[in-house]
C-alpha cells in the first residue's frame, strides 16, 4: 500500500470514528421515543416522550374523581392492564411509531369558537392510526366506562392494535365522561368524531363508507344508539355504519337511569325522566329497526355487570330485535369472558375481534352484492 493509501485509510477510519462518538453524544431522543413494554410502568410510560409528545391523554378518570398523580403510577402495564397487556402494550407502541415517523396522532374534533363557549369540548380528543396501505376502511373504537373512569388504554390500545394487525385504518375517541357527561354530551362526540373523519377522510386515507365502530361496553350502547332511526347517522346525513362490533355492550339501563338523570343532567326531585332522548334512558333493543347496521356483538356468562343489569334485557333483547327485523346479525355467548375482558386474551373470547372483521367483511361484500 502506497503512503498516500496509508493516509486515506487512516483518515476514513478517523472519520468513522468521529461519526461513531458523535451518535454516542447525541440525544437520545434523536433515534426516535423508545418502546414500551409490559414492565414499563404506568409513570414512565406516561413520561414516554412518544406518548407525551404524541398528545395521547393516558388518564383514565373523569373531574369528580379525578386520577391522581400518585396514582397507579409505579404498577406495572403488565398490572395496570391485566391479561390484555400484550395487546395494549402494541397499541402504545402505535403511537410511539407514528411520534417517530412524524404522524400527528392526537386530533381535537371541536373548532376553536366552540372550546371557548364550552370549555368541556376541549377534552375530546380523535387519536389516529394510519392503515399501512392507503384508502383502507377504518374502524371508531370507543371504550367503556363507569360513571367517572374510561379504558382506553385497556380496551382501545389494546383493539387498535389488532385492527392495526388486520390492515385497517383506526381512530379511538376520548368521550367526555364525569362532570361534563350532561346532555348527551359522550353521544354528541361520537356523532362528531364520525362526522369529523368522514369530511377528512381523504386527508386520512380511508374510506369514508363502510365503517365499523367498535364498542366496549357503555362505548358499545353509545355505538348502538348510532344505527338507530331515532337518534342515529341518519339524522345527520352520514354514511351507514359497515358494521356495529359490540364488546358487552350495555343495551339497556334498567334502573340506572334515574342516577344518571340526577347526577349529571341535573335533575331534581319530581323532575320527570321522560322516554326521550337521553343517551341513557334509549333501550336499543325497543329502536331497531330494518335500517339498522349489521351487528356483531358478544358477552360472557360470567359477566357480573351485565348480570346485575338484567342479562335478559341486554344483548339476547338485542339478538331478538335484529332478527325479528332481519338485520344481518351475530351474536356469541362465552362461559369465562368477565366484563373488561378487552380483547379477550386469557378469556374464551380471545380472537373476538378477528371474528368479528371478518363479519364486518361479510356485511359490506352483502351490502355491495344488493343482499
Amino acid at each position: 500500500m502506497t503512503i498516500t493509501g496509508k493516509i486515506q485509510k487512516r483518515l476514513c477510519a478517523g472519520a468513522a470514528l468521529a461519526m461513531l462518538a458523535a451518535a454516542l453524544l447525541m440525544p437520545a431522543q434523536a433515534a426516535g421515543a423508545p418502546h414500551v413494554t409490559p414492565d414499563t410502568t404506568v409513570a414512565e410510560m406516561r413520561a414516554n416522550e412518544g406518548i407525551m409528545g404524541s398528545g395521547v391523554n393516558t388518564w383514565d378518570r373523569g373531574d369528580l374523581l379525578p386520577e391522581q398523580p400518585w396514582m397507579y403510577g409505579h404498577w406495572t402495564l403488565r398490572r395496570f392492564i391485566g391479561p390484555t397487556v400484550e395487546d395494549g402494550v402494541a397499541g402504545l407502541n402505535l403511537i410511539i411509531d407514528n411520534y417517530n415517523q412524524g404522524v400527528q396522532v392526537t386530533y381535537p374534533i371541536y373548532t376553536p369558537e366552540e372550546i371557548a363557549a364550552d370549555p368541556s369540548l376541549a377534552e375530546v380528543e380523535l387519536y389516529y392510526f394510519p392503515a399501512t396501505q392507503p384508502g383502507a376502511k377504518y374502524a371508531l373504537v370507543l371504550a367503556g366506562n363507569m360513571f367517572e373512569r374510561t379504558s382506553v388504554v385497556k380496551e382501545a390500545c389494546g383493539a387498535v392494535s389488532q385492527l392495526h394487525e388486520m390492515g385497517y385504518g383506526a381512530f379511538i375517541l376520548r368521550y367526555r365522561i364525569g362532570r361534563d357527561l350532561k346532555d348527551n354530551a359522550n353521544y354528541k362526540d361520537l356523532v362528531r368524531a364520525v362526522q369529523f373523519i368522514t369530511e377528512n377522510a381523504e386527508r386520512f386515507d380511508v374510506q369514508a363508507e363502510d365503517y365499523a365502530l367498535v364498542g366496549h361496553s357503555a362505548g358499545g350502547q353509545l355505538c348502538a344508539i348510532f344505527g338507530t332511526d331515532r337518534m342515529g347517522y341518519s339524522n345527520y346525513g352520514l354514511p351507514k355504519p359497515g358494521a356495529l362490533l359490540l364488546a358487552y355492550p350495555i343495551i339497556n339501563y334498567m334502573y340506572s337511569k334515574p342516577a344518571f338523570f340526577y347526577l349529571y343532567d341535573g335533575a331534581e326531585p319530581g323532575d320527570h325522566l321522560a322516554p326521550g332522548d337521553y343517551y341513557y334512558n334509549i333501550e336499543v333493543a325497543a329502536e331497531v329497526s330494518s335500517d339498522f347496521p349489521p351487528t356483531f356483538q358478544w358477552y360472557g356468562r360470567n359477566d357480573n355487570t351485565l348480570k346485575g343489569i338484567f342479562f335478559p334485557l341486554q344483548s339476547p333483547a338485542l339478538d331478538r330485535a335484529l332478527e325479528a327485523h332481519g338485520v344481518m346479525h351475530q351474536m356469541l355467548v362465552f362461559d369465562n369472558a368477565p366484563h373488561g375482558s378487552a380483547t379477550g386474551t386469557g378469556t374464551d373470547a380471545e380472537g373476538w375481534l378477528y371474528q368479528a372483521a371478518a363479519f364486518w367483511e361479510q356485511a359490506v361484500a352483502a351490502r355491495h352484492a344488493g343482499g
